[in-house]
């Protein structure tokens, strides 16, 4: 619209209206080629978050036996952990991926390890118990499913469930409990600064 005022204003072959013309085209082009994608995999990553939350949530109510509380979208002021398990078979950091296609645990991309990885230490930080870094992919092929990467377990969501049913128990009650207190905590302590800050 503001180009066709600016070619009534100015004329077709005013160089201002050509210029219009080119910032709308680059314009347009930005949007496709870096906002659009951008905007689908962020909403394509929150599907799969939602996804493989519904299944850990399910897996809660239904094994109450073994302990399971999960935690989700947890955030300590840097970053966020997806999904934080609890229970008898101990406390498991995941971080859920939603690319399609096929994914060859040898070939993982280091940063996505490390992120894994950064996210486990900083929940054992807080709980003081051994905590497994797990990656689960909600739409992708995995070749090596349950397979571990520097440390890190990575596997489809459709088997995250079943592994997770597998497990001896590890902690005991009060581990179990002590670890549930510090997570709280700390995300209680989390959400009051966040917000101080928005306070300020």
């Amino acid at each position: 619209m503001l180009t066709a005022l600016a070619g009534r204003e100015f004329g077709l072959g005013d160089r201002r209206f050509l210029a219009s013309e080119v910032v709308l085209l680059l314009g347009m082009f930005v949007t496709l080629r870096y906002v659009l994608p951008l905007v689908e995999r962020w909403d394509r990553g929150a599907q799969g978050e939602e996804e493989v939350g519904a299944l850990l949530d399910g897996l809660a109510s239904s094994h109450s036996e073994s302990g399971w509380r999960v935690v989700h979208d947890a955030s300590f002021g840097r970053g966020n952990v997806d999904h934080i398990l609890i229970g008898s078979a101990g406390v498991f950091a995941v971080e859920t991926k939603s690319q399609p296609g096929q994914v060859r645990v040898g070939r993982m991309h280091g940063s996505m390890l490390r992120q894994a990885e950064a996210e486990a230490k900083a929940v054992e930080a807080i709980v003081g118990v051994p905590v497994e870094p797990l990656i689960v992919f909600s739409r992708a092929w995995v070749d090596r499913p349950l397979a571990r990467r520097k440390g890190v377990r990575v596997l489809p969501a459709r088997m995250v469930v079943g592994f997770l049913e597998r497990q001896r128990p590890t902690l005991t009650e009060e581990q179990i409990g002590t670890a549930r207190r510090r997570l709280a905590q700390a995300l209680a302590d989390q959400g009051a600064r966040d917000r101080r800050h928005l306070l300020h």
